[in-house]
């Protein structure tokens, strides 16, 4: 589903965000990606999902090159960031619509989608309102629709239990389990050790650009906690 082969970035200034990366997410995964402030785990996520250009390195998204094929690439993926910029003027349907026109969904499909989703994360009374009057988290909610509207075969989400209350951080997980038990694929990165560890099958995690551990999480953490692994590895940061 994403197969990420020697990715590098670079920054003005010479700063390498990431230094040859390389991991593969497939169908049915949940993969938890993990690391401190400042390690890369944005700027990985921006460049799979084509916010961001990068140096070297290959990206392919279900088999197609992501610099080769990025339309194709995009319509087969959503990205939440860790803090959605929501066009506020409009309404949440108004954006759900617009969002829904951009992947060019069928008119019942979308609304059947909407109003499921909507109503799974207790969204459905406030479609109505300006995007503006949003709290935080009824923002993400709005971002975590419309991001699967479109039945997306990648979901890629930075920090997305962020601003969720606890029971739409449960619909989540919920969710994405369900996903990934469909065929699909989930990639997030999270700073809750807890929920990666019981969430995920697989996990990498990211020191200063480079991959210090990847792989099953089960091989991966060994007979210790995923927490203890983790400060483990970063001890000498």
């Amino acid at each position: 589903m994403l197969q990420i082969t020697n990715l590098s970035k670079t920054y003005h200034g010479g700063k390498k965000a990431v230094d040859g990366l390389s991991l593969e997410v497939k169908a049915g995964d949940i993969f938890g990606f993990i690391g401190h402030n400042g390690a890369g785990k944005t700027t990985t996520i921006k460049a799979m999902t084509g916010v961001l250009d990068f140096e070297e390195g290959e990206i392919l998204i279900n088999g197609t090159d992501l610099k080769k094929e990025p339309v194709l690439c995009k319509s087969m993926i959503a990205y939440i960031p860790d803090n959605p910029d929501l066009y506020e003027h409009l309404t949440g349907i108004q954006y759900l619509n617009f969002i829904g026109d951009i992947f060019r969904i069928p008119k019942s499909q979308r609304e059947e989608r909407i109003q499921h989703f909507s109503d799974l994360f207790e969204l459905t009374r406030d479609l109505g309102d300006l995007i503006s009057a949003y709290s935080h988290g009824m923002k993400q909610k709005l971002a975590i629709i419309s991001a699967l509207i479109h039945e997306p075969k990648l979901l890629v989400l930075d920090e997305p239990f962020v601003g969720l209350d606890p029971k739409a951080a449960f619909a989540l997980k919920t969710l994405m389990q369900t996903l990934c038990a469909q065929g699909n694929a989930i990639f997030f990165s999270t700073h809750v050790l807890e929920v990666a560890e019981k969430l995920c099958n697989k996990i990498a995690i990211i020191q200063k650009g480079k991959l210090v551990a990847c792989g099953g999480i089960d091989e991966v953490r060994g007979d210790q906690s995923l927490e203890s692994l983790f400060l483990e590895l970063i001890k000498h940061e």
